[in-house]
């Protein structure tokens, strides 16, 4: 089998289709839990497919034996057990869940293994980043393991390249009105946005736009947080309020509420703060945002100072502090936020 090293960036190598004859031994590391576990769970099935085609198993088809083990409880010189052929001469693969805590001897024993890994069986490892069990990070990269790296998705615009590539892993075409009304729809969740494009790919033919979106996400699409967040900058506070008190009756969570009104205000701060004649595309790789929101933003700051903005940040972060415990009813402060930060617009 072929030993490498596959780098991946925050999103890069979402669409990519594993090599057929996976490395011996591959970390999976990254803070986004659903990137990390649908890249073992494809690495899984690769394995699986090449041992089956293989001279390692002892029956045709059979994918050889699977371990699926916590990092935390494999214990010293089991990964040699596992990785070993069995009587019958089947392969094996290994997958080593949550592999940052393994402790100080396993992960010094595993980092051996990728220096010398069995012929005949597949180790894959998912790590969640972070400190903990860095040194097992490091000395998997020394010994030459494949890396699949899956950092935090965070900005706006990395969620709306996420999305972009979702759909170019199903091999469809969605416009920049498409990945927008998934975002409004549902959020940060790359879980759900990952199963959103599914659907959309399968029940759905031709070019994906904003249209199609709100066929099947209409009542989300209509009441989350950006949508209550757009009514209130610009502000309509009767539309905010009724957006939000909708968001709040179908479920939306308040946190992603307040969220969504921060990242709202703070782009009013942010581009209102850049020389107007400043280049949209190089402000919204500054700002965090696609170059599409630079120009609603815009058009969002007439009525807007920075005295006002400052007031609504303010509004912002006391809305915060209420809906994550610090007040009994969360729709009241949000309504309240809300009603701030229209005031602080009109300079009221």
């Amino acid at each position: 089998m072929s030993r490498g090293r596959e780098r991946h960036g925050k999103l890069a190598g979402m669409a990519a289709v594993p090599s057929p004859s996976p490395a011996p031994v591959t970390l999976v590391v990254g803070e986004e839990e659903y990137l990390v576990d649908r890249s073992v769970r494809e690495r899984l099935a690769v394995a699986r497919e090449y041992l089956a085609a293989s001279a390692f198993v002892a029956s045709e088809g059979s994918g050889g034996d699977v371990h699926e083990i916590e990092g935390g409880e494999l214990t010293p010189g089991e990964l040699a057990t596992l990785t070993s052929p069995s009587l019958f001469g089947g392969g094996a693969v290994v997958v080593i869940r949550n592999a940052q805590n393994a402790v100080k001897d396993v992960a010094a024993e595993i980092a051996r293994y990728a220096g010398a890994p069995a012929p005949d069986a597949v180790v894959i490892l998912a790590h969640a980043g972070g400190a903990k069990g860095k040194a097992l990070v490091t000395d998997l990269k020394k010994a030459g393991a494949a890396i699949v790296e899956h950092p935090k998705v965070t900005r706006i615009g990395e969620r709306a390249q996420f999305v972009k590539a979702e759909f170019r892993r199903v091999s469809r075409q969605a416009d920049e009105g498409a990945v927008q009304a998934l975002l409004d729809a549902l959020g940060s969740d790359l879980r759900e946005l990952a199963s959103a494009v599914d659907q959309l790919s399968s029940d759905t033919e031709g070019r994906i736009d904003a249209r199609v979106v709100s066929r099947y996400y209409r009542g989300r699409a209509e009441a989350s947080g950006f949508s209550v967040a757009d009514h209130a900058v610009e502000g309509r506070l009767s539309e905010a309020l009724e957006q939000l008190r909708w968001a709040l009756a179908t479920g939306t969570s308040p946190v992603l509420i307040t969220s969504a009104l921060a990242t709202g205000v703070r782009l009013l701060g942010r581009v209102g703060a850049a020389p107007r004649n400043a280049n949209a595309n190089a402000l919204a790789a500054e700002v965090g945002a696609p170059p599409w929101k630079i120009d609603v933003v815009r058009r969002q700051l007439r009525g807007w100072e920075p005295a006002g903005v400052a007031r609504a940040i303010r509004a912002v972060a006391e809305a915060d502090a209420a809906v994550k415990g610090e007040s009994v009813s969360a729709g009241y402060a949000l309504e309240r936020a809300i009603r701030r930060i229209v005031a602080s617009r009109t300079g009221r």
